[in-house]
């Protein structure tokens, strides 16, 4: 009689733990599936620390290093791009020279210069907007075509 109470108080418990055992097997899918959509979701840009993404908020980043000048090698020049989700913000210059250094700060909207850009810089906004990575090639590739190799100081 006691060995048939033990066999079943065993099943009795046996079946408990299966059904605990697949209750928190679903809790914990679920879990996984609710942190699989949160992180796509950041991914995505859908969310941010404060439920949105910043559309303001600098996101492309691009700088071409270039020899501006015939007096000065090493590409100490450079152009670097900041730019928004929209294309929205500034391409920041440095013609160095040897005796002097000129810097030039121009609004960038909707990835098109509010003034003329040099080649350089145009260069530096585009690949901001390819997400081509911070360090762009100068000249760039054959398969663009932007002009003169050296940049044009323009105000």
């Amino acid at each position: 009689m006691h060995r048939v109470k033990a066999i079943a108080f065993a099943s009795a418990v046996g079946a408990f733990c299966g059904v605990l055992g697949v209750i928190l097997g679903l809790v914990a899918q679920r879990r996984a599936a609710r942190s699989v959509r949160e992180c796509n979701d950041l991914i995505q840009g859908a969310v941010g620390s404060r439920g949105t993404v910043d559309p303001r908020a600098l996101r492309d980043v691009a700088l071409v290093r270039y020899d501006a000048l015939n007096e000065m090698s090493g590409h100490l020049s450079f152009s670097v791009a900041l730019l928004n989700a929209a294309g929205d913000g500034i391409v920041l210059s440095s013609i160095n020279g040897r005796a002097e250094t000129r810097t030039y700060v121009k609004p960038v909207l909707a990835g098109e210069g509010a003034q003329e850009l040099s080649p350089e810089e145009a260069h530096a906004v585009r690949s901001a907007r390819l997400g081509e990575g911070m360090l762009a090639d100068w000249p760039p590739s054959e398969r663009d075509d932007h002009g003169p190799r050296h940049a044009r100081a323009t105000a």
